[in-house]
Formats: C-alpha cells, sequence, structure tokens
C-alpha cells in the first residue's frame, strides 16, 4: 500500500528515561510562551522555572551550586541537560551538590571523563541514566562509592564487558537494571550479578554472548520483570534456572531459541502476568504448560509455530469442566484469565477461534495475518451455547486486530456484539462499502483502521455514527471529496489518514480545517 500505511507500527523504540516537560524541546523559546490550561487561561512559567532558566543560560560563568538546597541545584542540573548546556567543563560546578537523579540517557559527548565528577555524589545518588554514551569499564569503577543507587541504566554502552560489571557487584540496593544490546558480557561475567538480592528489573535485551549465564540468577529471588528480547543465544538449558524465580512477573523471551521443551520450565511461575515468546519455536504444545501458570494476564505467541494442532488447550481440558465453566463463567479454567492474546502471522484459521469463545476476561485479541474468513468470526461475537440462560462471547474485548486476513463484509456482522470493542484493524481485508453497516452499533470505537482499496464515499456514510472516534485511517481507497463530507463531524478525531486517495483535492482540506475550529 506504499509508505503512508500505518498498519505496521513495530520499529524499536529506544526508551528514555526523561522528566515530563510542558514546553516545546526549543530552549530559547519555550520560555517566552504561555500556555492554556482546561479553561482557556494562559499560564505563565513560574518564578522558579524562569530563574533556573536564567542561571542555566550563563551556567559557566558559575563555579559552584553546593550552597544551594538539593532540590533547586537538582533543578538546574536537569535543565542544564535539557537545554544540552551542561559540558565537561561546568560539570564541576555540581560538585558538592546533593543530586539524586542523573540522567545523561543518549546526551552527547558523554565518557569516561565525566564519570569521577558525576559519581562524586556518592550515597546521594539514587539513579543514573548513562545509556548511549562511551562509557567503559575504566570509568564505572567510579560507581563503587555511590552504594544507595536503586537504579542504574547502561543501555547502548557497548564498551563496558565483565569487568565493569564487577564494579556494580557491590550495590546491594540496587532494583533496576538494564543492559540492552551489550555483545561484550559473557555468562562469566553475570556471576556479579548474583549478589544483587534487591534486584526487581534486569534487562539484557540483545546481550548476545550470555548463554549458561542465567544460572546466576537463581538468587534473585525478588526479580520481578527479565528481559532476554533478541538473545539469540538462549536455549531450553537456560530455562531451568528460571523456574526458581518465584515472584516474577513479567518475561521477554522473544526471538530466543526456547521450545516447547524450555517453557515446562515455566510452569511454576504462578505469578507471571506477562509473557512474550514472539518469534520462538514453540508451538500450540506449549500451551499445556502455560496453561498452569495461574495469574498469566498476557500472552505473545506471534510469528511462532502456532498451528490448529493443539490449541484445544485454551478451552478447558474436559468436556465437564467446558459444562462448569459456562454454567459458571467467572470460574477459570486453564488460560481463561487472560487480557490480551497475540497469535498474529501463525498458520491458524477457523477451527482454532472456536477455542477463544471462552476467554471472556479477553480484551485484546491479534490475529494479524492469519487464515481467517468470515465464518470464524461467530465465535468472536457470540451465540447461544450450551443453553439459553447464558450468552458466552468476548464480551470485554476493546482491541481486535484482523488486518491482512480474510475476512469479508459478511464477517463483519458477527461483531456488533462487541459493544466494548474501542480498536479495530481491518486493513489489507476484503471488506467493501457494504459491510461498514455492519459497524454502526460500535459506538465505543475510538480507533478504525480500514486501509483497503475497495472503500469508496458510499462506505463513509456509516462512519457518522462514530462520534467517539479518535483515530481513522483509510488508505488507498476510492475516496473524493464528497466521501470526506461524511466525516467532518467527527470532532473527536485527533488522528486522521487519508493518505494515497489520489481524488482528494484542496476541497477536502477545507472540510478538515473545519473539524479543528
Amino acid at each position: 500500500m506504499g509508505g503512508s500505511s500505518s498498519r505496521n507500527r513495530s520499529a524499536p523504540v529506544r526508551e528514555h528515561r526523561g522528566i515530563y516537560r510542558r514546553y516545546s524541546r526549543n530552549g530559547s523559546s519555550k520560555w517566552q510562551a504561555t500556555f492554556d490550561d482546561k479553561d482557556g487561561k494562559a499560564i505563565c512559567p513560574s518564578l522558579m522555572e524562569l530563574c533556573t532558566y536564567k542561571i542555566c543560560q550563563q551556567v559557566h560563568q558559575y563555579d559552584t551550586f553546593s550552597m544551594l538546597p538539593g532540590d533547586i541545584s537538582q533543578l538546574i542540573f536537569d535543565e542544564s541537560v535539557y537545554s544540552r548546556r551542561l559540558t565537561w567543563n561546568n560539570l564541576e560546578a555540581f560538585r558538592g551538590c546533593v543530586l539524586h537523579d542523573i540522567d545523561l540517557g543518549e546526551y552527547p559527548g558523554v565518557d569516561d571523563s565525566w564519570m569521577e565528577a558525576i559519581f562524586s555524589h556518592g550515597s546521594t545518588l539514587l539513579s543514573a541514566d548513562l545509556s548511549g554514551s562511551n562509557v567503559t569499564d575504566c570509568g564505572l569503577v567510579h560507581i563503587k562509592k555511590c552504594v544507595n543507587v536503586e537504579a542504574l541504566n547502561l543501555n547502548f554502552c557497548d564498551q563496558i564487558s565483565d569487568v565493569g560489571l564487577d564494579h556494580i557487584k557491590g550495590l546491594l540496593n540496587l532494583t533496576t537494571l538494564s543492559l540492552k544490546r551489550n555483545k561484550n558480557i559473557t555468562a562469566e561475567g553475570m556471576s556479579a550479578l548474583s549478589g544483587l538480592v534487591n534486584l526487581l528489573n534486569l534487562d539484557l535485551e540483545r546481550c548476545t554472548s550470555i548463554y549458561g549465564g542465567l544460572v546466576h540468577l537463581r538468587c534473585l529471588s525478588k526479580l520481578q520483570a527479565l528481559n532476554l528480547n533478541c538473545c539469540n543465544c538462549i536455549t531450553d538449558a537456560d530455562m531451568e534456572p528460571l523456574s526458581e524465580l518465584t515472584n516474577l512477573k513479567e518475561l521477554q523471551l522473544s526471538s530466543t531459541k526456547v521450545t516447547d521443551h524450555g517453557v515446562v520450565f515455566l510452569k511454576g511461575l504462578h505469578k507471571l502476568a506477562l509473557l512474550n515468546m514472539e518469534l520462538c519455536c514453540v508451538t500450540a504444545a506449549c500451551l499445556d504448560s502455560l496453561s498452569a501458570i495461574e495469574g498469566l494476564l498476557h500472552l505473545n505467541l506471534s510469528r511462532c509455530n502456532m498451528t490448529g494442532d493443539g490449541c484445544n488447550k485454551f478451552s478447558s481440558k474436559s468436556s465437564i469442566f467446558t459444562a462448569l465453566f459456562m454454567l459458571f463463567p467467572l470460574k477459570m479454567f486453564g488460560l481463561k484469565g487472560l487480557k490480551s492474546l497475540n497469535l498474529g502471522f501463525n498458520d491458524i484459521s477457523d477451527d482454532v477461534l472456536v477455542h477463544l469463545k471462552g476467554l471472556i476476561n479477553l480484551e485484546s485479541l491479534n490475529l494479524d495475518s492469519c487464515i481467517i474468513r468470515d465464518n470464524g468470526l461467530v465465535h468472536l461475537a457470540g451465540g447461544l451455547y450450551f443453553c439459553s440462560l447464558y450468552k458466552f462471547c468476548l464480551h470485554r474485548l476493546k482491541c481486535l486486530e484482523l488486518s491482512d486476513t480474510l475476512v469479508g463484509s459478511n464477517g463483519l456482522r458477527h461483531l456488533s456484539g462487541l459493544v466494548n470493542l474501542e480498536s479495530l484493524n481491518l486493513s489489507f481485508t476484503a471488506i467493501t462499502d457494504g459491510g461498514l453497516k455492519h459497524l454502526c452499533g460500535l459506538s465505543t470505537l475510538k480507533s478504525l483502521n480500514l486501509d483497503v482499496r475497495q472503500i469508496t464515499d458510499t462506505g463513509l456514510e456509516a462512519l457518522t455514527n462514530f462520534k467517539n472516534l479518535q483515530s481513522l485511517e483509510i488508505c488507498g481507497g476510492g475516496l473524493t471529496d464528497a466521501g470526506v463530507a461524511n466525516i467532518k463531524d467527527l470532532r473527536s478525531l485527533m488522528l486522521l489518514n487519508l493518505s494515497q486517495n489520489y481524488c482528494l483535492t484542496d476541497a477536502s482540506l477545507e472540510l478538515i480545517a473545519g473539524m479543528f475550529i
């Protein structure tokens, strides 16, 4: 459909822990502006904000800020970083200040020469973000004196090795450690992590040389979140040590070499709420092990080897259990507690959906690029099962992804019962104008993607009822200015994508402009 289509939004995002800003990124003009509050009245910067900005404009003129209260020196430091005025030369002015947080993630020029001054704050420092810097093992040696640090971000610091990890092994108050994309850390170096007994969050994404190192995590009994995404060295053998991390709530395993045999070791992680196994070599056989995880809420099995065989594990384990569940729907069996399920890009078809109809707590379902046809959708939206006393359906579903499936207009009538649906993606399907009328009852819909060539002006007439719609995408269709007139009254819209509708003219811009007055 071309570059303007927004169907795929899976580009990696580099996390950056920062401070929320009300102002624009342009430091030279942000303080001159006023801003409207909810009543439409102008809001001016506070006196403290104005003073902080003025000091930062002349930060190179000050020898020290150590006489200031800690909260004020922290404000000046943060603003100096934000406005890109902090340099190695004026960093000395903050020596002796009470700084709790040093956020230099992606900041230009940070290397070992900065480290002695940064870590001179010793026991007062609680968090440090050095992601994307040129810090090496030699510079990290200074962190030893920061015994109270709780959060340390060393993402993309690819010059740190096992030696550098040895410098942080004494930081016993550390609760969050992030080491993304580091090929120099090995299994031997990970032994330094075994003593970090208060660690709650550990991020080792793209650390591709840590095979065999997870054994050193056995003692981290408090660990709640572990990210091993894209660690293609991780195999089934690495899963056995994880079986002892019984407080684990979030586990990221995408693009690892874990198979059904490795998933067996996860059966005892009853507090696990999120499991991401995208692009792993698992099949529906792993569902037998996953059904034992009582607290599982979010499961991603996208781009695996899932087929229809074995998907009955989404249902109760016997006909007796099925009958009980239909009579008493609040009783959970197996995977019935799931809130989100991603089965996208798997070789599964309509016969799998019959096993999903009992997931009444499900709020998000992704079937992107699966072999789903019209008749399969009946299992999502309801019908009378077992007896006429209870309508059994995914009535809590808020997000449904059907992009690149074989769904057509007739199938949309089965979605009319999803009265809580807020997001629906029908891009690259076979739906036409006539099918959109079946969606008219979905008054809660906030996001709708109709990136299909068959939608014309006639179809847009059905959208006038969606007063709560905030995002609408109709790329590459046959729209004209007359069709755009049908959506000009959707006042809740915040995102509108009509790209590749080549018949649109300036008249459409006039109509759209009226939506924001």
